[in-house]
C-alpha cells in the first residue's frame, strides 16, 4: 500500500526474528527529511517472533517478503534488490537507526561520485553513541580495521548494517555471493568494487546508530574485554579467507594467502591450548581449510572471474590497507577473546 512509483531509492531490511528492533529501524526511515521518494523492502527469514504481524499492522507501506526457510543474510539481501525498483539500494540493518538527514546525505554524495560507487555514513553506538568508525581498512589478512579519521573519506569496505550502491552496480557485481551463508559478504562486495575501479566511500556528516553484534554476537569489546561467539568466528575466518583468496591482485596473492594460513594455523593452534578448548580448532580454524579443499575449484574458477574485470592497479588497491595486523593490536589492548 502506498508504494512510490518512481523510488529514487529502495530501502532493503534483512530480518530475522527483530520484532524488538524492528519499530526503531522503519520509523528511523520514515522521519527521513529527504525530498525525494523512497521505499521500503523488507526479507522476513522465517521469523519465530511476531515481526511479520508487527509489519502488518503498523507498516502497510512496507513490502515484505516472506520466506518459507530460514536462508540468511545473503540470499536475503539478493531477493530484496531483486525486487527493488529504485535507483540505488540501502541495505539496513534491522537493528541500525538512521540519522533524519542520512538518506539525503547519501544521494547528495553519490551523485558527486564519479564513478558512481558504494557508500556509507559514519556509525554510532547504539547505547554510548560513541563513533564506531567511518568505513573500515583492511590488514594484509583482511581483518577490517575502524577507519577514526575525520578526514579520510576513501576506505576499503563498509559494513552491510548500512550500505547504499547503485542498483546498476549491485547488479554488475552480482550481489552477494550467497554459498557465504553471512559475515564478510559486505568486505567481498567491497573489494570486488574497489578492484572494478568503483569507490568505496564514507560521508563526513550524517550518521546512523547500530546495536552491534545483536544478530551473531562479538563484534565488540564488552568490559574492556572481546567476546565472540563460535558461529561468528566459523563464517569470518573461513569468509574472510575466501575473500583474501579471490580479490587480491597477483602477484601478492602468491604471498599474502600463504602467509595468512600460516598465521590462521598458529593462531588457532595457540588459542585452543590456552583456552583448553580443542572445539576452537576444530569448529573454527580447521574448517577454514576443509573450506579451501571443497570449494578449491569454485575458487579458481570465481577468481578467474572476477580479476578479469580488475581495472586498479595492485598499488591502487592496496590503498585502503594498513600494515599493522589488526588481530595482534587487540590481543594486546584486550587480551584473549572468550567464545561462547
Amino acid at each position: 500500500m502506498n508504494r512510490p512509483t518512481a523510488p529514487v531509492c529502495s530501502i532493503c531490511i534483512a530480518n530475522y526474528n527483530g520484532e524488538a528492533l524492528l519499530a526503531d529501524c522503519i520509523d528511523s526511515v520514515l522521519e527521513q527529511d529527504c525530498d525525494f521518494a523512497f521505499e521500503i523492502l523488507v526479507h522476513d527469514d522465517a521469523s519465530s517472533d511476531r515481526s511479520l504481524q508487527l509489519l502488518r499492522e503498523r507498516y502497510p507501506q512496507v513490502e515484505v517478503i516472506e520466506s518459507a526457510q530460514n536462508v540468511g543474510f545473503c540470499i536475503a539481501n539478493n531477493r530484496l534488490a531483486r525486487r527493488a525498483r529504485g535507483e540505488y539500494l540501502l541495505l539496513l540493518n534491522n537493528d541500525a537507526a538512521l540519522a533524519p538527514d542520512a538518506l539525503a546525505t547519501l544521494l547528495q554524495h553519490a551523485q558527486r561520485q564519479s564513478p558512481p560507487g558504494i557508500l556509507t555514513l559514519p556509525q554510532y553506538d547504539w547505547l554510548t553513541g560513541e563513533l564506531v568508525d567511518r568505513g573500515c581498512l583492511l590488514d594484509p589478512f583482511y581483518n577490517p580495521v575502524p577507519n577514526l579519521d575525520a578526514t579520510r573519506t576513501d576506505v576499503a569496505m563498509v559494513i552491510g548494517a548500512c550500505l547504499w550502491i547503485p542498483l546498476a552496480l549491485w547488479q554488475e557485481l552480482d550481489g552477494f555471493p550467497e554459498w557465504f551463508e553471512s559475515i564478510a559478504e559486505d568486505m567481498y562486495l567491497c573489494c570486488r568494487a574497489r578492484l572494478a575501479g568503483f569507490p568505496v566511500h564514507v560521508t563526513s556528516i550524517s550518521g546512523y546508530r547500530h546495536r552491534q553484534g545483536i544478530s551473531f554476537g562479538g563484534n565488540r569489546a564488552t568490559g574492556g574485554r572481546l567476546a565472540s561467539t563460535y558461529r561468528r568466528r566459523r563464517l569470518s575466518e573461513r569468509n574472510k579467507t575466501f575473500v583474501l583468496a579471490l580479490c587480491t591482485p597477483a602477484p601478492w596473492i602468491w604471498l599474502v594467502l600463504p602467509l595468512h594460513l600460516v598465521a590462521l594455523a598458529t593462531e588457532g593452534a595457540l588459542l585452543a591450548i590456552a583456552k583448553r578448548e580443542p572445539r576452537i580448532w576444530r569448529e573454527i580454524y580447521a574448517n577454514v581449510y576443509r573450506s579451501l579443499m571443497q570449494k578449491s575449484e569454485h575458487l579458481r574458477h570465481e577468481r578467474t572471474r572476477i580479476q578479469q574485470t580488475r581495472a586498479s592497479s595492485a598499488r591502487e588497491y592496496s590503498n585502503c590497507f594498513v600494515p599493522m595486523p589488526r588481530k595482534l593490536e587487540l590481543a594486546v589492548k584486550h587480551g584473549l577473546p572468550g567464545l561462547r
